[in-house]
């Protein structure tokens, strides 16, 4: 389904080129940074189900500074919110993670399944807890993970600065939503070496937004990106993606918007289930 393969010393292999080229119509999305608001709402709701909902949005949504307040969450007054925030750290907490703050996750589920009172809420705080457990110790990633080293990204825009980090924090957010277990911040941070990554399948993503057109209140945007080994960053995989937003008078966000759906929808339908495809051979 990807295209064309590195150069290696077996005999190379050609796969047809992809690329997804439809130009979707995406509804605006407004662009403010609701994780903050649902963590406020979790953590201060007096209405249970307020609590619930940014409870189940932020765990939705993969954002790793929901992991305090789940944390804090697991003491919550009620049995949905404590099983929902239990289950979000199964899912947030990662290789990546920083060992203190994994320590703090494995305490507080561990104490979770040993001590609620509600049947399941500890089925959902166990669970979470060995699945933690597995990772590996001492923030160290586990032989048989897969490792995804995220690329700075490119633009060939006016303003490729902002575009920039926007694309690569809607790379990291559909890893973090469509594949949570996959290692994209490698512990200590940096970057790893070969020898880190013995027993590791270990890829690279980067990518580039090619184009940025304003006409008539709509923004089109066309971004491309690849695939490859790592650390060798040998390509095997390049796609192509385009959008249209509706503006609605904020052409910058409308922007951001755009190259944040395609990027996410690239990685999210593409990119992830080729990495899984070949971390599984």
């Amino acid at each position: 389904m990807l295209l064309k393969s590195s150069p290696r010393p077996r005999p190379p292999v050609f796969w047809p080129l992809l690329v997804l080229c439809a130009l979707l119509l995406v509804p605006r999305a407004a662009r403010a940074d609701q994780v903050d608001k649902l963590i406020g709402q979790v953590s201060g709701a007096s209405d249970y189900k307020v609590r619930l909902s940014a409870a189940l949005n932020l765990a939705k949504i993969g954002d790793k500074r929901a992991i305090p307040v789940f944390i804090k969450a697991l003491k919550d007054s009620d049995k949905a919110v404590r099983g929902v925030a239990a289950a979000g750290l199964g899912k947030l907490v990662t290789s990546g993670t920083s060992k203190t703050t994994r320590s703090q996750a494995m305490a507080a589920l561990k104490s979770t399944a040993s001590n609620d009172g509600n049947a399941f809420v500890r089925n959902q705080a166990q669970k979470a807890y060995d699945q933690l457990k597995s990772l590996g110790g001492g923030g160290k990633v586990a032989p048989g993970s897969t490792y995804v080293n995220i690329g700075g990204m490119a633009a060939t825009v006016s303003n490729a600065g902002s575009i920039k980090s926007i694309m690569r924090q809607a790379v990291q957010k559909a890893f973090r939503q469509n594949a949570s277990r996959m290692v994209i911040e490698w512990p200590g941070g940096g970057n790893p070496s070969g020898s880190q990554l013995k027993g590791i399948k270990a890829f690279h993503v980067d990518g580039t937004v090619n184009e940025i057109k304003v006409s008539g209140g709509m923004v089109e945007c066309k971004v491309s990106m690849l695939l490859a080994t790592y650390p060798e960053k040998s390509m095997f995989g390049f796609l192509k993606g385009g959008a249209k937003v509706d503006g609605g008078g904020d052409t910058d966000g409308a922007e951001a918007d755009c190259v944040s759906a395609v990027a996410e929808d690239l990685i999210a339908r593409k990119i992830i289930p080729t990495i899984q495809a070949r971390a599984s051979q």
